[in-house]
C-alpha cells in the first residue's frame, strides 16, 4: 500500500497506469482510500455509510483479472462514491431522511451496476439534502456537509456530499443526481467537474424519484476526462427505464481532444443579471480565454429565463408530492404506531420528513388541487416549453452556450437556511438546463478573492455531450497552462 500515490491525487488514468505497471494493486488502492476517507470524513460529513466489504470484494475481482491476464474494465480499481438517493443492493440507502434511516435496498441502480461491471469500487454512500431537495446540503437529516474549500461554507446541494468527497479526495469519482442544478452548483462551489447529461442519456432505474421529468444521474470528477469516462460507461438505453434514450453513446475521450477553433459559443445576457461582481469578472475572464482558443463568442438571448424559478418550483413540487406519497409507514422503515390508519400516515410523515420536504409536498399538493391545476401546473408546463424553445432557437446559431453556474460562490452554513426564497434563487442559472433537458456541466474557472471556487457552466444540444466535453476539456487545459 505504500506505493499508492496520495489518495487525493489519484485519477482514473493514474490508477490504470499503476495497475498496468504493477506499482500497486486494486486492493491497495481500495484500502488506502477507505482509510483516508474514514479518517477525513469527520471534517466534511460527506459520507453517511462506508462499504468496506463490498469495496474489497470488488478490488479483489480486479486483482484476479490482472493475475489471469483478463481484459480490465475502463474503471478498474477506481474508488467511487454514490449519492445516497441511488439504491445499492445490501447497502443502506437513506435519501438523507429519517424515514429511510434503516432502509437496505434489495437491488442496485442500473448506473451502479454498469460502473461496477467496468471495475469501479464503491467506497460508500454520500450525504445529500433530504430526497435531493435543497441547494446547500443543510437539509440532510444526518447533518450538513461542509465544503472542503472552506469548512464554514456549504458545498452546494443537493449533491453536496458527492462534490465534497471528490474535492476532499476521499473518492476519485462520484455519482450525484440533478433536478434543478444539484450536480453543477455543488461542483462549482467545491471546485470540481460536475456533469448533468441529456435527460434520458442515463437510466434513472434505482434513483429515488424527486421530480421524475427532471431527474438525472450524473458524474463528478477531478477533471473533465474522468467525468466523461464515467458518463460513457453508465450511459445508454436501459429496458428497466422507459424514459432512457436509444441514442448512440459516443466515445468521448478522443472527440474531446479535438481543438475548438471556430466553435460558435453563445453568452446569454440574462445570466449576467444579479451576478456578484467577483463572479462576473471570473466568468468574463473565462470567456476571454475561450476567444483566445479560437472560439467565436457572441451575446445571445434566452428570454424566458426570468420565469424559470417559478416554473421549476411549480413542476418539481407537484411531481414530488406525488412521488413521496409512497412513504406512508406501511412500507420501508419508519412507522409511527397510531390508533387509525390516517393518524399513522400523518405521524409517520410528521416524524420522518424534514421541513423542506414537507414544504415542497404542501406546495405540490396545492398546485395540483382542483381549481388550481390549470392556473399553476398547466401554465408552468407551457412556460417550460418556451424555455426549451429558447435553447432550440439558440442552438440554431451557436454550437454551445456558456454561463455562470451560480450568482455567487459558496455561502456560509446557516446563511440562507431561514430564507427559502433566497435559497431557491441560488439555482436561477442551472434550472433552465433541467427544464429543457439539454446536457450541461460545470468546469472550474477560477477563484473569488477569498479563495472560493467558481465554475463555468457549459450547455450543448440534446445528446451532444461530445461538443460539451470538447469545449470543457480544451478550456481546462488552457486553465492549467
Amino acid at each position: 500500500m505504500s506505493n499508492v500515490p496520495p489518495v487525493p491525487t489519484l485519477t482514473i488514468g493514474r490508477i490504470r497506469e499503476g495497475l498496468r505497471r504493477k506499482e500497486f494493486s486494486a486492493v491497495d488502492v481500495a484500502t488506502a482510500t477507505l482509510e483516508f476517507a474514514e479518517r477525513e470524513n469527520p471534517k466534511t460529513n460527506a459520507y453517511l455509510t462506508f462499504s468496506s466489504e463490498r469495496a474489497l470484494e470488488a478490488a479483489n475481482r480486479v486483482d484476479d483479472q490482472i493475475a489471469n491476464g483478463e481484459h480490465l474494465g475502463e474503471l478498474a480499481g477506481v474508488p467511487l462514491g454514490v449519492k445516497d438517493v441511488i439504491v445499492t443492493k445490501g447497502l443502506r440507502t437513506t435519501c438523507g431522511s429519517h424515514i429511510l434511516e434503516h432502509y437496505i435496498p434489495p437491488y442496485d441502480a442500473t448506473a451502479v451496476i454498469r460502473l461496477e461491471e467496468e471495475g469501479a469500487i464503491v467506497i460508500g454512500k454520500l450525504n445529500c439534502d433530504e430526497f435531493a431537495m435543497g441547494s446547500s446540503n443543510e437539509n440532510s437529516a444526518f447533518g450538513p456537509v461542509r465544503n472542503p474549500a472552506a469548512l464554514d461554507r456549504v458545498p452546494g446541494g443537493s449533491s453536496g456530499g458527492s462534490a465534497a468527497a471528490v474535492a476532499q479526495g476521499t473518492c476519485v469519482v462520484s455519482l450525484g443526481s440533478d433536478t434543478g442544478g444539484s450536480i453543477r452548483q455543488p461542483a462549482s462551489f467545491c471546485g470540481v467537474v460536475g456533469v448533468t447529461p441529456t435527460y434520458g442519456r442515463v437510466s434513472r432505474y434505482g434513483l429515488a424519484a424527486f421530480a421524475s421529468s427532471l431527474d438525472h444521474i450524473g458524474p463528478f470528477g477531478r477533471n473533465v476526462e474522468d467525468a466523461a469516462t464515467v458518463l460513457k460507461v453508465m450511459a445508454g438505453r436501459d429496458e428497466l427505464d422507459s424514459t432512457s434514450a436509444f441514442a448512440t453513446v459516443d466515445d468521448y475521450g478522443p472527440l474531446m481532444k479535438q481543438d475548438i477553433k471556430g466553435l460558435k459559443v453563445g453568452l446569454p445576457k440574462e445570466y449576467f443579471a444579479g451576478l456578484s461582481a467577483d463572479t462576473d469578472a471570473i466568468i468574463r475572464a473565462a470567456t476571454k480565454k475561450l476567444e483566445d482558443l479560437g472560439c467565436q463568442v457572441n451575446e445571445i438571448s434566452l428570454p424566458h429565463t426570468k420565469y424559470a424559478v417559478a416554473c421549476y418550483y411549480i413542476i418539481c413540487t407537484a411531481e414530488a408530492s406525488s412521488n413521496l406519497a409512497r412513504y406512508d409507514g406501511v412500507r420501508y422503515t419508519l412507522r409511527s404506531d397510531s390508533d387509525t390508519l390516517s393518524e399513522m400516515y400523518r405521524n409517520t410523515r410528521g416524524a420522518g420528513f424534514g421541513a423542506e420536504v414537507k414544504r415542497r409536498i404542501m406546495l405540490g399538493t396545492y398546485v395540483l388541487s382542483a381549481g388550481y391545476y390549470d392556473a399553476y401546473y398547466l401554465k408552468a408546463q407551457k412556460v417550460r416549453s418556451l424555455i426549451a424553445q429558447d435553447f432550440a432557437n439558440a442552438f440554431e446559431r451557436v454550437d454551445a452556450i456558456v454561463a455562470p453556474v451560480s450568482p455567487f460562490p459558496a455561502f456560509k452554513i446557516g446563511e440562507k437556511i431561514e430564507d427559502p426564497m433566497s435559497m431557491y434563487l441560488s439555482d436561477i442559472y442551472t434550472i433552465t438546463g433541467d427544464l429543457s433537458g439539454v446536457p450541461c456541466m460545470s468546469v472550474p474557472c477560477g477563484q473569488s478573492p477569498d479563495g472560493l471556487p467558481v465554475g463555468l457552466q457549459v450547455f450543448a444540444r440534446h445528446f451532444d455531450e461530445s461538443t460539451m466535453f470538447r469545449l470543457a476539456w480544451n478550456f481546462e487545459q488552457a486553465m492549467k497552462s
